[in-house]
């Protein structure tokens, strides 16, 4: 499933054969309106090809805006959404997903993900999904905050099983048993909070690397989601700070480096855990 890890128009190719840009923009908490229209318009011309947004952002229409009025072409650029926990279920899901084409202004998205696992409720969320690769209205599918045993649940009524699982991912939760499993059975994984939610910045250690390889906190650990075979998307509205996360393809982490961060992993949570979450909460 890994590329080599060269440039910003750099893939991990899906199980399915689809191209999925391996660095993307997150705009959770990202202003609709103005300023997120802004920043996805930013990324684009910065180079970006990966957008990734969901219903529960509230700035579909901002990200839509962004995107037609950049001059990348809409086949060029892979747009992400996810399905919210009140919209689970198969006709819900069904008509969440058309009110966000209708919210984005696209015929088809790129990748849809379930958002939560919601107990009781993602597989038949799960065969929406199905319904709607086969109808050719997504590209791909997958699963966001799935943990081994709601994986494995899913797959066993699954007529296709997910494609992408985008999980809360960095140094202090790096969860290698679930990324283990996810490569065994071909699911590309993907990062959110890549950054600890800032905290990344306070950690001294991070302050080393950067020095050592004259390079950002945030650029180290970008670049180490990359070579881990992880997808990110980290957020931001800020113009400089956009241009600066895409700055990470003229240098490699040494491989005892990599072994470093890892050996971090506290299996410490920023986010919600996926097994003890108020499935109601509006984030």
């Amino acid at each position: 499933m890994k590329n080599h890890i060269s440039n910003l128009s750099g893939t991990f190719t899906l199980i399915n054969g689809v191209e999925m840009p391996y660095l993307g923009l997150g705009v959770y908490l990202s202003k609709n309106g103005q300023e997120v229209a802004n920043a996805v318009r930013w990324a684009l011309e910065t180079g970006y090809r990966h957008i990734d947004t969901a219903a529960i952002y509230r700035n579909e229409s901002g990200v839509g805006q962004g995107i037609k009025t950049s001059s990348v072409p809409r086949e060029d650029i892979f747009v992400v959404n996810k399905v919210w926990n009140s919209d689970h279920g198969y006709d819900r899901t069904l008509r969440a997903f058309d009110r966000s084409l209708e919210q984005l202004q696209l015929d088809y998205l790129d990748l849809y993900l379930v958002h939560w696992p919601v107990p009781g409720e993602y597989r038949d969320t799960w065969r929406a999904l199905e319904e709607l690769y086969k109808q050719k209205k997504v590209r791909a599918i997958g699963v966001s905050n799935f943990l081994k045993h709601q994986l494995e649940d899913l797959m066993e009524s699954a007529e296709i099983n997910p494609m992408v699982n985008q999980m809360e991912f960095h140094p202090y939760l790096v969860q290698q048993d679930l990324i283990d499993f996810c490569q065994q059975h071909q699911i590309q994984y993907e990062a959110w909070s890549p950054l600890m939610q800032g905290k990344v910045f306070e950690l001294p250690e991070f302050q080393q690397l950067a020095d050592k390889y004259h390079k950002s906190i945030a650029q180290i650990v970008l670049r180490y989601d990359l070579q881990k075979g992880v997808i990110t998307i980290p957020k931001s509205a800020k113009r400089e700070r956009i241009i600066s996360n895409a700055d990470i393809f003229d240098f490699e982490l040494s491989a005892s480096d990599m072994d470093f961060l890892d050996a971090m992993d506290r299996n410490h949570r920023y986010g919600p855990d996926p097994d003890n979450f108020e499935w109601s909460v509006v984030l």
